[in-house]
């Protein structure tokens, strides 16, 4: 998932998807510790999406913080 794409998410959508991903995140290290999945490096790139959208979901409650001040 792309940063572009990210922040044209709302607060609600970033937060669903977060959950989204954590929920892929622990059925892919299930699938590979039963047996070895085809591309282990996917488990990687979902925890590197996972951070990114914290990220995003941090940004924006500093930023809306500032704001308010």
């Amino acid at each position: 998932m792309k940063n572009s794409e990210i922040k044209g998410l709302s607060q609600e959508e970033l937060i669903a998807r977060i959950a989204e991903e954590k929920e892929n995140l622990v059925k892919l290290k299930f699938a590979h510790a039963i047996s070895a999945i085809e591309n282990p490096s996917r488990i990687s790139k979902v925890r590197k999406d996972i951070a990114r959208l914290k990220t995003e979901v941090t940004q924006r409650k500093a930023q809306s913080a500032t704001e308010i001040k």
